[in-house]
């Protein structure tokens, strides 16, 4: 198993689309830790969820990083941008809301002891519920 983590700023806001994909590769994956934190002030709100239809041609796809450094290479991407961005989870694993203030965040990640597993193929979304600005978030994955 590979421990990989990724930290990436989100770029779009608009109500009802995606804001980050954790794309799984063509291993499969385990999300263990998730920390979000605004980087403008305006109240947001957010939920982690599995997408009906993954997005179609990121342009942004990101390589999550090995920890620690081994010269290897993760499968695991992330998107902040796509040519046709993922559809709205139709439940979500996770749900919350900001205050208008930059810094806001998680008082602590969350957490996956178990792992939320994402399957070969798949990904998991973080989706704009309301209207929301750009947030920093770093995710800590276990590749299979």
């Amino acid at each position: 198993m590979l421990r990989t983590s990724i930290g990436r700023r989100t770029t779009d806001g608009t109500a009802g689309a995606a804001a980050l994909e954790i794309i799984a590769g063509s291993r499969g994956a385990m999300l263990r830790r998730m920390w979000i934190s605004m980087a403008a002030a305006t109240a947001s709100i957010y939920g982690l969820g599995i997408p009906a239809a993954i997005g179609i041609t990121p342009t942004s796809p990101v390589s999550n990083l090995v920890e620690p450094d081994r010269g290897l290479t993760g499968v695991v991407t992330t998107a902040v941008a796509w040519g046709t961005g993922p559809t709205v989870p139709a439940q979500f694993f996770r749900r919350i809301g900001f205050p208008a203030t930059i810094g806001a965040g998680l008082p602590e990640p969350w957490r996956f002891d178990n792992g939320l597993f994402i399957p070969p193929a798949k990904s998991l979304v973080l989706w704009n519920i309301g209207t929301n600005r750009v947030v920093d978030v770093t995710i800590e994955v276990d590749e299979q």
